[in-house]
C-alpha cells in the first residue's frame, strides 16, 4: 500500500513514516498543499493521510480541489478540532475519514488499512436501489426524494454497502470497512445502527438487508 502523508510538522511526518513503513506501506511525506497535489499528479497513492492545518493553505480546501480533480484516493483528515461541524465540514469536503489530534498511532493504522481495503469509492455517481438513492459526491441518502438524517457512521455503513449492490458483506467484512478494526464493541454498535438506519430509511428500509449467518446485502427485491 502507498501513502501519502501531508504535514507540515516535520516530527509528525517522521513519527507517521516510520509508523507506516514499519507496517508495510511505501510513503511519501511533504509538508504543504503545493506539494501534495504535485505528489498527486506525478504518483499514485492508496491513501492520503492529510493535516487540516497547512503553511500555503487549508487541507480542507485542498481536499476539495482533490475531489474535484477526479482523484479517489480515500482521505484521512488529521485536525486538532473535535467539534462536530469541524468534522461534517471535512466529510462534505470529501473526506473519508477523520481522526483528532491527539491520537494513537495504532488507531491511526487501523483506519489506514481500512480505508485502503476498501478502495477508491466511486464519487460524482448516484446509486440507486429502490426507492433508496446513495449519493456518494454530495455524501446524502435519500428515500423518495427525501434527504434521511444519517449519522457519519450510518452514512458510512450504507456507503459501503450500496458501493457493492448486491454484494454480500460479512459482518467482519463491514466493520473492517467502518470502523477499522473488528472488536466486540464495534459488532455491538453495528447491530444497533443498522437497526437505526432501517428505521430512518422508512419504506426504503427493504434495501438494507440481513443475509443470517452470512452478513449483510443492499439490494431490492421487487
Amino acid at each position: 500500500m502507498r501513502v501519502l502523508v501531508v504535514d507540515d510538522h516535520a516530527e509528525t511526518r517522521a513519527l507517521l513514516s516510520r509508523s507506516l513503513e514499519r507496517a508495510s506501506c511505501g510513503v511519501k511525506a511533504v509538508g504543504s498543499c503545493e506539494e501534495a497535489e504535485a505528489a498527486l499528479t506525478l504518483g499514485s497513492f492508496d491513501v492520503l493521510i492529510l493535516d487540516v492545518m497547512l503553511p500555503d493553505g487549508s487541507g480542507i480546501d485542498l481536499c476539495s480541489r482533490i475531489r474535484r480533480a477526479k482523484h479517489q484516493v480515500p482521505i484521512l483528515l488529521l485536525t486538532a478540532r473535535g467539534e462536530v461541524r469541524d468534522r461534517v465540514t471535512g466529510l462534505d469536503a470529501g473526506a473519508d475519514d477523520y481522526l483528532v489530534k491527539p491520537f494513537a498511532i495504532l488507531e491511526l493504522l487501523a483506519r489506514v488499512k481500512a480505508l485502503g481495503r476498501r478502495g477508491p469509492v466511486q464519487r460524482g455517481r448516484l446509486l440507486s436501489v429502490g426507492p433508496v438513492v446513495v449519493d456518494l459526491d454530495g455524501r446524502s441518502v435519500r428515500v423518495d426524494g427525501r434527504e434521511v438524517p444519517l449519522t457519519a457512521k450510518e452514512r458510512a455503513i450504507v456507503e459501503v454497502l450500496a458501493s457493492r449492490p448486491g454484494a454480500i458483506l460479512t459482518r467482519d467484512q463491514l466493520i473492517e470497512s467502518v470502523w477499522g478494526d473488528v472488536s466486540d464493541s464495534a459488532a455491538a454498535s453495528l447491530d444497533v445502527l443498522v437497526a437505526r438506519i432501517r428505521r430512518k430509511l422508512g419504506p426504503g428500509a427493504g434495501a438494507l438487508q440481513t443475509r443470517r449467518g452470512l452478513g449483510y446485502t443492499f439490494q431490492w427485491d421487487e
